[in-house]
């Protein structure tokens, strides 16, 4: 394919490509190429593995159905080596597939049959969240409630014990921290964090969830990342309690006020919070 001017300044970065299907593989790869990135390509799970120890990959595009070693294994094996930002490609309406790709700290996904150049715009989305501006700067560190984000150094702290997240949640808490007391619909964190106006708004709430999981000190009664029932979801500055109540519901409030305080369930139809 002939190769496209790239923009002045542009950052590039190097993709693995992990899937079984060459002509999907080409095509993908083509395109992040065109793109200005340098591509790397793996039919399998150990193949992946064996080239990001290679070279380690900026961002992977990571098929979940792989032969031998599914793209969950993968991403947990790469996981547990380094950080790196994951992208990954399920079939069409298989949900539970998707939900569990969220679930081992997938950043986004796209499901198949997909447009490439849509998947060179994620992509490209979730680099630039992974790598702030060149010559700007990113904020300074923020805390709050017993948590610091530091965005410079891509580090985030609870009680200042380090937290292992993901470049989603780690995105996520840093909104949060920006933007406390005001409620916030999925629509709205999708935007803002994910920089998209459209996509299935689970994301948001599997993110929601894993989020909470390390950062409450028991993400059934979540105190921090508030439920705002039919709107969103609340950053709660001032819950620093322990005494099992929840911040900002009466201990003796009634069962329907206290459950709003509660995650909903992961399939909780679009426009539900």
């Amino acid at each position: 394919m002939e190769q496209q001017p790239h923009e002045p300044g542009r950052r590039t970065a190097r993709v693995l490509v992990v899937d079984d299907d060459p002509t999907v593989a080409e095509v993908v790869a083509g395109y992040l190429d065109r793109a200005g990135h340098t591509v790397d390509r793996a039919g399998d799970g150990p193949a992946a593995l064996a080239r990001a120890a290679e070279h380690w990959p900026d961002l992977v595009v990571l098929d979940l159905m792989l032969p031998g070693m599914d793209g969950l294994e993968v991403c947990r094996r790469m996981r547990a080596h380094a950080p790196v930002p994951v992208i990954m490609l399920t079939a069409r309406g298989d949900e539970d597939d998707r939900v569990l790709g969220l679930e081992v700290g997938a950043d986004d996904y796209v499901t198949k049959p997909f447009s490439p150049r849509e998947l060179v715009l994620r992509v490209e989305s979730v680099l630039r969240r992974a790598r702030p501006a060149s010559g700007t700067g990113p904020p300074g560190p923020l805390s709050s409630a017993g948590l610091t984000v530091d965005p410079a150094a891509r580090r985030a702290t609870k009680g200042g014990v380090e937290l292992a997240l993901t470049l989603r949640e780690f995105d996520l808490l840093a909104f949060f921290l920006r933007n406390p007391g005001r409620a916030h619909s999925r629509e709205d964190l999708m935007r803002e964090v994910w920089g998209w106006d459209f996509g299935d708004l689970s994301t948001v709430t599997v993110h929601v969830r894993r989020l909470r999981g390390k950062v409450e000190d028991d993400p059934a009664h979540p105190r921090l990342i508030q439920t705002v029932w039919g709107v969103g979801y609340r950053f709660d500055a001032t819950a620093t309690s322990t005494d099992g109540h929840l911040t900002g519901v009466r201990p003796d409030a009634a069962p329907t006020e206290r459950r709003a305080a509660h995650e909903p369930p992961a399939h909780r139809r679009d426009g539900e919070a």
